[in-house]
């Protein structure tokens, strides 16, 4: 058995630091998409409910989107929302996302009780942002790791 030496090591890093970087930027484009469904539900309920939403009260925007984003960045990387096997595949996607929120809903009420109502939030209020939030997680996730699939199979094109 050959040992590896200081030149094989050094040859190795490069892959290792691209796939480590490649990764991170998987992560954090979830993150980010994830955090723009969080903020677009908030401005969507102020909106409904007559309050500020618009370029002016971002702030307040980010406030209200607060505990759900807190309650899903908390939760759903446990549950494996950020998995890597989940990112060409878009059923198991779907399945994961759902799972996720529905495990890290009752922390985002419990926050938004908290910090919001000062007590526990309407059982309408609670259903509806169970609801909402799935389909608006879905419509962005899926899609995410369809397009992933798609980018892969024509990289896979093109070297052949």
């Amino acid at each position: 058995m050959k040992e590896k030496t200081q030149d094989d090591a050094a040859a190795d890093t490069p892959a290792r630091t691209t796939s480590r970087g490649a990764e991170a930027r998987r992560i954090a484009i979830l993150a980010i998409g994830d955090l723009i469904v969080f903020l677009v539900f908030a401005a969507i309920g102020r909106r409904s409910h007559g309050e500020a939403a618009g370029l002016d009260s971002l702030l307040q925007i980010a406030l209200t989107a607060a505990p759900f984003a807190a309650g899903w960045f908390i939760v759903s990387p446990f549950v494996g929302a950020f998995r890597e096997e989940l990112a060409n595949q878009p059923r198991k996607m779907a399945w994961r996302t759902l799972l996720s929120w529905v495990a890290s809903w009752p922390l985002a009420m419990i926050l938004r009780g908290a910090f919001v109502d000062h007590g526990v939030p309407p059982a309408t209020f609670a259903t509806i942002t169970l609801v909402t939030n799935t389909i608006l997680l879905l419509v962005w996730r899926v899609p995410y790791a369809w397009l992933r699939v798609l980018n892969t199979r024509k990289r896979e094109q093109q070297a052949d």
